[in-house]
Parts: structure tokens; sequence; C-alpha cells
């Protein structure tokens, strides 16, 4: 007998049976002859009253109803009750009354003939909804529903407890759970372990247990584990006596894994793309996926991706996949980098013939071999790589679990994509940013220095402010600060083209006004050509370098004077050696190609060890300060005259950017002045006069000899002879000789002359014209500068020592 079968045999009796209904026994006459108190309830009239009646005094003749043969009373089971029928009978008050009733013929031959049992349609209904619900949980219900006795063996089930165990319910009727489900473990900790501990908790306490998530191999799927959702509670009648425990459980093995898979995916969003680097990313999927998803993982990806370079469309044919990452799960469950496999640094990855491998870099899907899935990596129609994911030997990977690593592989080839065009996009944007500032300062003998660039734009690490330190003839040093409108590689791309103009323009020897009136004439000429080649605007349109600002000086170590102009710019902050800070008060001069207003130099004489600061306005102007409060911090942190410059440019960046990022580009520079040494500077002046070119030729040899430079001497009476000549022949006096000793050796011939000497090629014929071309041959460089009063040529010579 199944388990249903078992239920179908119980007395459930309904309310048309003759012990609960209201009862009339009837004569052949169908004259009434016996009444019950129920049918006195039912009816309304007293025994005294009705017998002796016929039977339509309360039940009439019989008449269509009106009721569909849905409306039809059924039994338990839903078939039609035998011989019953739904009428309307009359109440002795003169109601109507819907009943349904059943007539039974009696044996013998005595006076009653019928027994006839009525029973109001609703309460028929109710019984029969009852039943109806107790046969859907028996037999259609997918919840398990199995009733314990106190010794705990199973005396019921319904069909779906009997369809998880697999077998005929009267073959493990009387078994004790446990027995069932003999290495089932509770997934919720603060619960017994075992099943048959659990209902003895139940019946000893009589408090429920609900949602108790119980893992086990059922008796019908032993290979396979399951979860289910159990809830346990006390069966006990209306006296309180106790009968058993009662457990429904339900298969929640599918919830389960889909919420697994969820989970897997959500920490997937989270834990793959978080830094845009392939080979993190690379890591990061073999993180999320080991152990929650597989036992081992390892990552390929193509050569090309790795170093960040352009892919082509189609397959890796003919690429190298080298290994990325690779991870596997130890004995205690934790995941871990495999050392087998550890790609440090990433090695190219050789596949065995027929391999899942090679078969999906030849098909280019997925493949899935039993305990070994392979997912290709592709993005854009390109591909990347391949992710192997593999399980202990025989626990494969069903669709659900396909489809889910597929959706790990597109997460991650997205990730590992943006992180190779990031990684290619920045190389490039750091190349030109390389090209455009520079690498490295050389030191000078006029100042220390130190400085600090922080782009906006973190991404590409450019920007539009720009710091040069330029080296002047005279061992002077021109020093610069700009900023260009506007943010990024555009910006960085004007900068650069600021920035190689002003190095230009200071290998002339402008004073700082004229460099910047030379550079907004190229600015507004710049702007003129775009127009022009572009057509008339519908708006005004200018050249990216239009409202650039500048900051120009030049520090001359040998007079301490340092002359400053500006273009729009802030002016510098000075810090005196005893630590009094003053912004020098600069003619402000207009933006870069705006014109309008001329440029004006400001000259200083700065004492030895004076600290010059020169910024850009995203250092010191933020969106929650104003630029004098920025001043203000500033100025006191370059007050702290007992830290390196070094510290001082750290300490500025941390005060006035705290969280080390900016609305605008930062630019700082800073250098401390030195002096030269007298006794390395030696100065003569001479009348523009013939006989001053032997003079000074026995000044610099006596001069050179007090240096030990003698070495030096032939070529400096031949570079001394020729720019004296020149200037007593074609310039007018007086004349001024300077002998610098630096790092190479400097000779300056002053006069008062604008008249630039120049190289040419004298004819065979020709008595002069040689004496330049010969300078020029001797020294390392050579070059004019002018000033208020006149021009200056000038040689530098290496040391002997250092050629």
């Amino acid at each position: 007998m199944t388990a249903w079968g078992a239920a179908q045999s119980a007395d459930f009796r309904g309310p048309l049976d003759v012990a609960r209904a209201a009862t009339v026994v009837l004569d052949a006459q169908d004259t009434v002859i016996g009444w019950s108190r129920t049918a006195e309830e039912l009816f309304g009239y007293a025994q005294d009253e009705i017998i002796g009646k016929p039977l339509d005094t309360f039940l009439p003749p019989r008449q269509s109803s009106g009721l569909t043969a849905a409306d039809e009373p059924g039994s338990a089971l839903g078939a039609p009750l035998s011989g019953g029928e739904i009428r309307v009978a009359q109440h002795s008050d003169g109601r109507s009354l819907l009943v349904a009733t059943a007539v039974s013929s009696l044996p013998g031959s005595g006076t009653a003939a019928h027994v006839l049992v009525a029973t109001a349609l609703e309460s028929l209904r109710l019984w029969e909804s009852r039943l109806a619900l107790l046969h859907g949980l028996a037999t259609q219900s997918p919840v398990g529903l199995g009733i314990y006795d106190t010794d705990l063996r199973l005396t019921w089930c319904n069909a779906a407890y009997e369809r998880e165990i697999g077998l005929p319910f009267a073959e493990f009727r009387g078994l004790r759970a446990d027995e069932l489900y003999s290495e089932g473990s509770f997934l919720t900790e603060s619960y017994p372990n075992t099943l048959d501990a659990v209902m003895n908790h139940v019946l000893d306490t009589g408090e429920p247990i609900l949602d108790l998530h119980f893992r086990g191999h059922p008796p019908s799927d032993p290979d396979v584990e399951h979860l289910w959702s159990c809830s346990y509670y006390r069966l006990q009648d209306a006296d309180g006596h106790v009968f058993g425990v009662c457990e429904d459980a339900f298969d929640i093995t599918d919830r389960y894994e889909a919420q697994k898979r969820l989970a897997l995916l959500v920490e997937a969003g989270r834990g793959i793309g978080t830094v845009l680097d392939v080979m993190v990313t690379a890591e990061e999927i073999a993180e999320v996926a080991v152990p929650e998803f597989a036992d081992a993982v390892t990552v390929d990806l193509v050569e090309e991706v790795v170093e960040g370079e352009v892919l082509g469309a189609g397959g890796p044919a003919g690429g190298v996949l080298v290994r990325v990452a690779s991870r596997s799960a130890t004995a205690t469950g934790m995941s871990e980098p495999d050392e087998s496999e550890k790609p440090n640094p990433p090695s190219p990855v050789d596949y065995p013939p027929g391999s899942p491998q090679l078969r999906s870099l030849s098909s280019g899907g997925l493949v899935l071999a039993d305990d070994t899935l392979v997912v290709p990596l592709r993005a854009g129609g390109s591909p990347l790589g391949l992710v192997t994911f593999r399980r202990a030997p025989s626990v494969t990977f069903d669709n659900g679990e396909i489809a889910l690593a597929d959706e790990l592989a597109a997460r991650t080839a997205v990730s590992i994509d943006n992180a190779r065009r990031y990684s290619r996009e920045r190389a490039a944007s750091l190349a030109l940013q390389r090209q455009l500032l520079p690498r490295h300062l050389p030191q000078q003998t006029a100042v220390d220095l130190a400085y600090r660039y922080l782009p906006t734009d973190d991404v590409t690490g450019v920007g539009g402010d720009w710091f040069d330190v330029i080296a002047l003839s005279g061992t002077r040093v021109g020093l610069v600060v700009g900023d260009v409108v506007g943010h990024g590689l555009q910006a960085a791309a004007t900068m650069g083209r600021l920035r190689t103009t002003v190095r230009a323009l200071a290998q002339l020897d402008l004073s700082p006004d004229e460099l910047l009136t030379r550079l907004d004439d190229l600015v507004g000429q710049s702007a003129e050509d775009l127009m022009d080649a572009v057509g008339p605007p519908v708006e005004p349109r200018e050249d990216d370098a239009t409202g650039a600002t500048c900051l120009y000086a030049v520090y001359d170590p040998v007079s301490r004077r340092c002359t400053m102009a500006r273009a729009g710019h802030l002016p510098p902050a000075v810090v005196d050696p005893e630590g009094r800070l003053s912004f020098p008060d600069l003619p402000a001069g207009p933006p870069l190609g705006l014109g309008g207003l001329p440029f004006e130099s400001k000259e200083l004489e700065l004492p030895v060890g004076s600290l010059i600061a020169m910024f850009t306005d995203g250092l010191v102007e933020t969106r929650g300060r104003d630029i004098d409060q920025g001043l203000n911090i500033l100025g006191r942190v370059l007050g702290d005259r007992g830290r390196s410059l070094e510290e001082l440019c750290d300490r500025a960046l941390s005060e006035l950017l705290p969280y080390g990022t900016t609305a605008d580009d930062t630019a700082l520079l800073l250098v401390r002045t030195r002096e030269l040494d007298p006794g390395h500077v030696a100065h003569w002046e001479l009348p523009a006069e013939p006989v001053a070119v032997g003079h000074a030729r026995e000044l610099a040899t006596g001069q050179l000899r007090e240096w030990d430079l003698e070495e030096l001497t032939f070529s400096t009476e031949l570079v001394v002879s020729e720019l004296v000549t020149n200037a007593v022949r074609h310039a007018a006096g007086p004349l001024q000789l300077r002998l610098i000793r630096d790092r190479t050796l400097l000779c300056e011939v002053a006069d008062a002359g604008h008249t630039s000497p120049h190289l040419r090629h004298s004819e065979e014929e020709d008595e002069g014209g040689r004496g330049l071309f010969i300078v020029a041959q001797l020294v390392h460089r050579w070059g004019t500068r002018y000033t208020e009063s006149g021009k200056t040529i000038w040689t530098e010579q290496v040391f002997p020592s250092a050629e």
C-alpha cells in the first residue's frame, strides 16, 4: 500500500455521514416517521410537528435547481455523492434552504423504507475544500511531508517525500530519519547536527524549528548532494497528548546553486577590474573563482595584450599566449597561487595536441571536457586569451555553471581590454610627457632646485602646466613656470609648444620682458594663422595657447641679481635667509596672445641662500579656498628654513593638496640661490685701442696660471685676441674682459656695439675674416647676448680633465 493509499483508508467522515447529518426516516409513502435533533436544527420543525407529515412539507418535489455540474457536491475524493443531489428545502419559518441530500433504502419488511440525510450546502463545500487541501498536500505538494511517532519512526509521508526517497513507502516505513540520510549535515551550526537530535529537541521542548538547511545525499540520487529547507513541529491532539513530529522538507538545491552563482557574479563585479592593470585583473578572476566555482583556474593571454599593444581582429593563430595567472585550492579549502605554475614573469604556454585549450583556440568558442572548462576571452572581436576552469575528477559543470563561466570571462575580458587600452594610452601619454617636460634638471652653479608636477588628468598623467630650468651664458640660469588653459593631452601638446619656444628664445639671451613679448607675438600670430586656415568661424576661435600665463626669471650668481617678468601669471614667493616672506610686486602683463599691454621686467638683488618659489594657481587655489589663503599656507611652509627643498616640496603639496588631487594642474619649482666664488671671476676694463689686444692676452694668461689651467693658455690667447680685436675694429668702447671658472672656462668680451658677429668662409686672397671661424673650432660653445649698454660675445671651453 502506498502512502496515499494508507491515507485513503482512514475514516474521514463528512457532513452527510448519518451520525452528523440531519436524518429523516420515511415510510414507503414518503411520510416522515423518524426525525433527528440535527434535522430539527436544520429545518426548524420540532419532532411532534413533523412526524406523520409528508416529505414535501419541508422538501418540495424535485425541480431544476439551476446549478451547473461544477456546483454538484463531491465526495472527499472529488467523486459525486452516491444518490446525492442539491435540493431547495423549506424552513419552518418560510425561508428557502439550499441543502445537499442523499437517500438510502432500508432492507427488511418493516415500516421504515428509506433514510434521507441532509446538510446545508455550505457545510458540505467547506468539508470538501478541507478534504481537497489534504488531498493536495498528500499527492500534489512539492514539499515533502513526513510524520514520525514519538520513537522517531516514520509512520506516514506524502507523495513528494516518497519521490525524494525513490522507494515505495512500504519499503522505508518505520525507519528513522538518520537511517534514510546517513551522511547528512546541517548548514546551521546553532542546532544539533543529526535529524534525530533535532526531532528529540522538538518533542522535548515543543518549540518548532523552521527553515533549517540540511545537506545530504538522498537514496534516489546518491551521487549528487542536495540541500533541503526543513521545518519540524510537534503533533498533539486536543487534549495535549503528543503523538509525534511532523517534518516538511523542500529541495532548494537549484535555488541555492542559483544564489551561489548570483553571489559569485556580485563578487566578480566587486573583485574583477578594480585597477587598470592587465596582470592584476587576470589574478582577480582566479581569486574570485577559486574555490567557490572551480578547484583551479589558469589565465593565459595573448602576448600583445600583456604588452598593451594594438590587437587585430580574428583568431590568435600564430600568436603567442603567456601564462599570467594561476590559482588552485589547497587541502584546507583556501585558495592561493599555484607555485608550480606561478607566472612571474609571464612565460609562453605550450598546449599539448588535442587539449581543450587548442580546441578552443581553433573554434573560437568554449570547450567542455569532463572536469575542464575552457572559455575564450574576447573583446570587440579580438582574441585576448583563455581562462581554464578545472574541478576534481567526476565533478562536471552543468549548463548554469557554463553560463556563469561565460559571464565571468566576458566581464574579465572587458576589464582586461580596458586595462590594455589604458596601459597603451598611458604609455603614449607618458612618452609625450617625457618629451614635453624635463626628465631631470641638471645641477646648476647658480641655484639648488627641487620641483613637483601634479596633473589633474591622472589617467594620462599629462597636463597644461609646465616648468623649466635653462642654463644660460655667464653661469646664469633661466627659470620658467607656465600654465595653459585646459587639461589633458590637448593642453599638454600646447604646453610643449610653448616650452620649446621659451627654450629657443632663452638661448638668445633675451631679457625676460623681451622674451615674453616675442612669445606673445608668436602666440598671436599662430591664432591668426589658424583662423585663416579654417575660414571665418561662427564664434571667435583662438589658438589653444591664447590665454596661457607664464613667469620667466633670470638669475645671475655673479651679481646675485634676479630679473623677472610675467604674462598674467602669479608672482613668485621669495623668502630671504632670515625667513622673511615677500611676493615681489611685478607688473602683471596680459596673458599670452591677448595683446594690448607691454611686458615689464623687475630686477631684484637677492642675498645668497634666498628661496624663490615659482608655481601655478592649481597649487594655491581650490574650490573651498581662495588664493590668499593658499598663499598664506605656502608662505608658512616656505618659512621653515631648516628643511631641504625636497622636504619643502612635499610639505607644500601635503598641506595645500592634502588628498593628492586637484581640480587644476599643479607645478611647483623651488630654487635656492647661490653666489659664485669671487675668486673664480676675473674682470678687467680695457680701452678700445689696438694695444688692448696684447694686454688682454697677458691678463688672461696670468689668470689661467693662478687657476692652474695652463693647458688652456694657447686656445684662450687666440680666443681673447680675436674677440678683443673684433671689438676694437667694429664696436665702440670701453671694452670689458671677463673670465669665469665654473664647470667650464667662460671667456666674455663686452662692448658698446650692437652689431652681431657671424661666421663666414673667407676666400684665399682675403686678408682677414678667419678669426671667428678659428675661435668656433677651439671652443665648446659660443654666442652673443645683448644688454642695454651693448653686447657681449662669450665662449665656453671644457676643462682638459673633462674632455
